[in-house]
């Protein structure tokens, strides 16, 4: 097993794609056939595989999320701003794990895949996701 935190820093709410550094980290890992597990240590922020090669993708599913879950008034969790209650419910709907077999070192993505960190703060704290690797 090899186990890794990988630290992300989103500018922004929205979706943040991390497949570039996720893909690093199994390399490292030196495991050639296996399964990777992300899990994002945060009750605001998700995980998600989705298309890479257009970005209105990314703005239309970030819209339908906004639109699913608005900023309400009578939210009575705001300790962190508006935004905080709004987040919770947006990250019980995105998740926050995912699983990725490893083929032949690399990870088994389609060709339009990537995976995202779904950011759904305003002003993001520095986001802590856990990967590990099993043979």
């Amino acid at each position: 097993m090899y186990r890794v935190e990988c630290l992300f820093v989103p500018r922004r709410r929205g979706l943040l794609e991390i497949t570039g550094e996720i893909a690093q980290a199994v390399g490292a890992s030196g495991i050639r056939e296996g399964l990777c597990n992300l899990f994002v240590r945060h009750t605001s922020a998700g995980l998600c595989i989705q298309e890479n090669a257009d970005p209105s993708v990314r703005t239309d599913l970030e819209e339908f999320l906004d639109r699913l879950v608005p900023f309400q008034d009578w939210f009575s969790h705001t300790a962190e701003g508006r935004d905080d209650m709004p987040s919770h419910i947006k990250t019980l709907l995105t998740g926050v794990s995912l699983n990725i077999p490893i083929l032949r070192g690399r990870l088994a993505l389609g060709t339009w895949q990537g995976i995202y960190l779904w950011e759904h703060r305003d002003r993001p704290p520095q986001r802590k996701v856990l990967l590990t690797i099993w043979e």
